[in-house]
């Protein structure tokens, strides 16, 4: 293949069309956003990625990479675009459908088609498959193919060279002409089958890392009311040979762990118990954190949040639960300040702190590690902080005066049963 054109030029859409660009092929950006298309076409990045700017620069330089609002004729149609959860939690397509109508003018016989965003089974063959009939299409040579990215941010180039693949195909032909178009840059193992197991494999990922969280958070509130400490006890238990017990937190973000599980439990409400209950436990820990919060801090009372992305050491604040705590924290009436060195529209850590009385940290980004106690304390009002996150060394903040809260152990260490009596954490447990 000479040419691909990649719709949408998100987290995953812009690494994978900066990829094919490097492995020498012809590529075509599309994105609806005229910033984010402007910035590209200037050989530079939107986003915080480590080696993605170095692969846009070359690549347009090169001028293997070119972008623009409005697709072109290729020899491979990319549709990578968000596929976000409706109010009711259930799937929406507009994007996906949106790409695939824009890219209807410009199919010719013997194009490929691969829907890489992430969907529900069946997606392709709605979205894809029905268009193409929808057009009078079916009977052309045009191959269909399902093949998702499987990368984390901070990671996501190295990921997309050297993870495994799975590529479904409307038929093997189809999936054999995919896996011949990413083995351009791919070297990791790539597995064929068909749309709606592609589809199936990337959710069951996403959907056993959520449950396991789950079970950590739920650890986490049984735990904190027993007065155990429970990264000691996720610590000592994974010490089995057979056990892998996740880390809890104060929610679950991103785009996929967070929104993956909504997918299979919308293709098939009835048998997906398991799931429904992982996904209210991840969903209740924000209110459990702001719980822990009341208990210590008074109403009215200024929260400084330390982190806003939903993960460490990258911009992304899809599905964050540290936003969804400033929410909660907002509605019971705190003055709420927060700080990120990853998200520009955050405010300066100095003016974040300033008066504070309580620190809360919600994301475990590395150099939060080598926070200094003693700078604090110049700074808030009351040496209080609350890790969700297991980050800060414990015995240098509390020798440095902070009382410090973690998530998963007791509030009142000398006084578990007064924890435990608290009805609106009980609640939660």
């Amino acid at each position: 293949m000479q040419k691909i054109c990649v719709v949408g030029l998100g987290y995953i859409g812009l690494p994978t069309a900066a990829m094919f660009a490097s492995a020498g092929l012809q590529v075509h950006g599309v994105d609806i956003n005229t910033k984010i298309v402007e910035e590209i076409s200037q050989g530079k990045c939107p986003y915080v990625e480590p080696g993605l700017p170095e692969l846009i620069e070359e690549a347009v330089r090169l001028k293997k990479l070119t972008v623009s609002t409005t697709p072109e004729k290729a020899d491979a149609f990319i549709l990578s675009v968000p596929t976000p959860c409706t109010k009711e939690k259930q799937a929406d397509m507009k994007y996906c459908n949106e790409a695939m109508k824009s890219i209807i003018p410009y199919l010719e016989e013997g194009n490929l088609i691969v829907l890489e965003s992430t969907v529900y089974p069946g997606a392709t063959e709605d979205v894809v498959i029905a268009q193409l009939k929808a057009n009078g299409m079916q009977d052309k040579n045009i191959y269909v193919a399902h093949c998702p990215e499987r990368v984390i941010p901070g990671k996501i180039v190295d990921e997309l060279v050297n993870n495994y693949r799975v590529i479904g195909g409307n038929t093997n032909k189809s999936a054999e002409v995919a896996k011949e178009l990413y083995s351009s840059f791919v070297k990791g193992q790539m597995y064929t089958t068909n749309l709606r197991t592609a589809e199936m494999v990337k959710l069951m990922e996403n959907t056993f890392r959520d449950v396991n969280i789950a079970l950590a958070n739920e650890m986490a509130k049984i735990c904190a009311s027993l007065g155990i400490n429970v990264w000691e006890a996720i610590s000592l238990a994974n010490e089995h040979p057979r056990v892998n017990l996740h880390q809890p937190g104060p929610g679950v973000g991103g785009h996929c762990i967070a929104v993956d599980p909504y997918f299979i439990i919308g293709a098939a409400p009835n048998l997906s118990e398991l799931i429904t209950t992982a996904r209210k436990i991840n969903s209740s820990m924000p209110g459990y954190v702001v719980d822990i919060v009341s208990q210590k801090v008074k109403k009215a009372g200024k929260v400084a949040v330390l982190g806003l992305s939903y993960k460490a050491n990258v911009d992304d604040t899809r599905e964050s639960p540290s936003l969804e705590i400033i929410n909660l924290l907002k509605k019971k009436g705190y003055l709420v300040t927060a700080y990120d060195p990853y998200v520009p529209t955050s405010i300066e850590l100095e003016e974040c702190l300033d008066h504070a009385d309580c620190v809360l940290i919600t994301v475990d980004h590395t150099n939060f590690k080598s926070l200094n106690p003693e700078v604090f304390s110049l700074l808030v009002a009351n040496k209080l902080i609350i890790d969700t996150k297991n980050i800060i060394d414990h015995d240098v903040w509390e020798k440095a005066g902070f009382e410090v809260i973690l998530l998963g152990d007791a509030i009142n260490k000398d006084d578990v049963n007064n924890f435990f009596d608290n009805k609106s954490l009980a609640a939660n447990a």
